[in-house]
C-alpha cells in the first residue's frame, strides 16, 4: 500500500497535460471544482498516482462536463450545480481504505445524457460480460443495450473525448435541439426517450421521439432492465448515482 503523500507528489504530474487538452477543445467543457477530501479519499483507494491521467481527474476536478453537460467525466466530486458524485461515490469505494476490495468488473468512469456508460475494464473483463481486454476503455450504447469495446485506455480516452470527435461517435443518438436539453439538464439527471433508444421507432426517426429529463439512476435503471430482459445479457454495474 502506497500512502496518500506518494500518490499525489510526483515529478511529473498528469494535471497540467490536461488543462492544456481542455483549454484547446474544440467542444464547450467545464472543469468543476474538486472535493479535496474526496478526491484524496478515491485516489487512496485506487491506489493510482497523480502522474495518471485518472489520478489527475480525481485530484484535481469534480468532474468534466463536455458538450453542454453531454458527457459527465467522474472526477473527485463537487457539490456546485447540485453536485457531481465522484468516481469513489459512483463505484461504491469503501468509506475508509480497505486494501482487499476491488471493482470486479472495473470502474465506471463517465456517463451520458441518454445513459451511456463509460467503464475502465478490469482484470477479467470477459467473466463481467465485457468486450475488450483488461485496462481498456468499453462504452454501454443505450441504443444497443449492450457493451462495446473502444480500444483504448484511460488517459487515450480522455484525450478523445477532449478532440472533435464527440459528433461523430453519438450520430444516431442526438436529436436536433439537444443542446438545450442537456444544458437545462441538473447534475443528477438524465434524459429519457420514448420511444426507447433501441426500438426500431426511435433508430427510424429520432427527431419524432419524445423527451424528458428524470433522474439519472432511472435512465440506467430502465435500460438495465430492458438488456436483461428482453437484450443481449445482464449489462452489469452501471454505476451508483
Amino acid at each position: 500500500m502506497r500512502e496518500i503523500d506518494e500518490l499525489t507528489e510526483t515529478d511529473d504530474p498528469a494535471w497540467p497535460c490536461l488543462q492544456e487538452m481542455v483549454a484547446a477543445c474544440s467542444v464547450p467543457v467545464r472543469v468543476l471544482p474538486a472535493d479535496f477530501d474526496e478526491g484524496r479519499r478515491s485516489l487512496l483507494q485506487m491506489q493510482v498516482t497523480a502522474r495518471s491521467m485518472l489520478g489527475a481527474l480525481v485530484l484535481n476536478t469534480g468532474g468534466l462536463l463536455l458538450d453542454d453537460g453531454w458527457v459527465r467525466v467522474f472526477g473527485g466530486g463537487s457539490a456546485v450545480d447540485g453536485g457531481l458524485p465522484s468516481l469513489g461515490q459512483v463505484n461504491g469505494f469503501p468509506a475508509a481504505f480497505d486494501p482487499a476490495w476491488n471493482p470486479a468488473a472495473g470502474l465506471v468512469v463517465g456517463h451520458d445524457a441518454v445513459g451511456g456508460v463509460f467503464a475502465l475494464n478490469g482484470h477479467d473483463p470477459e467473466a463481467s460480460g465485457r468486450p475488450g481486454a483488461p485496462g481498456q476503455m468499453t462504452y454501454f450504447a443505450p441504443d444497443t443495450l449492450a457493451w462495446e469495446a473502444l480500444e483504448m485506455g484511460h488517459s487515450v480516452w480522455v484525450s478523445w473525448l477532449l478532440s472533435d470527435r464527440l459528433e461523430t461517435f453519438y450520430d444516431g443518438l442526438r436529436w436536433p435541439g439537444w443542446q438545450e436539453e442537456a444544458r437545462a439538464l441538473a447534475l443528477s439527471q438524465g434524459i429519457t426517450v420514448f420511444p426507447f433508444l433501441w426500438t426500431e421507432e426511435a433508430h427510424a426517426d429520432l427527431a419524432a421521439t419524445s423527451r424528458r429529463a428524470v433522474p439519472m439512476r432511472e435512465v440506467l435503471g430502465v435500460a438495465a432492465d430492458f438488456a436483461r430482459q428482453a437484450g443481449p445479457n445482464d449489462p452489469g454495474f452501471l454505476g451508483e448515482v
